[in-house]
């Protein structure tokens, strides 16, 4: 099964002088725990819902100031849209990410790849083995 069988399309990404806020609105609307960070064209980063909290309230920084450079991981680890699916659930495992971005042959972000799109779309079995692996405490 490819990527492009499981994968969910339509992501959408912000810029990194994007407020937490503005972010934070989007995630609720759209019900999802991160946002690909762009920047000329070019993916930079992701801002999660851990982010947020964990770089941004937790550090105290006044929240209505705070962009997503601010707190975003920097770098993309991505897959492609046409790699068989248990290769990108191998890359998740090694990483220890629960969201992968998706990008086409032609570098553009045509989706998100996450564990819920593993849980419905992939045998159980490989679902219990990326959810044990990214769950596992960092050490």
């Amino acid at each position: 099964m490819k990527v492009k069988d499981v994968m969910h399309s339509g992501v959408s990404w912000v810029k990194p002088d994007t407020k937490l806020k503005a972010i934070a609105k989007i995630m609720k609307k759209e019900d999802i725990g991160a946002i690909p960070v762009g920047e000329n064209d070019r993916l930079i980063g992701m801002v999660t819902d851990r982010d947020i909290t964990c770089r941004g309230l937790a550090n105290g920084k006044n929240i209505n100031e705070l962009t997503a450079r601010d707190v975003m991981t920097e770098g993309i680890t991505y897959c492609r849209e046409n790699e068989e699916a248990e290769d990108a659930i191998h890359i998740m495992e090694a990483k220890k990410i629960r969201r992968l971005p998706v990008i086409s042959e032609d570098k553009r972000m045509v989706g998100m790849l996450s564990l819920g799109d593993i849980s419905h779309g992939m045998s159980q079995n490989l679902s219990g083995e990326v959810m044990r692996a990214v769950s596992a405490h960092h050490t």
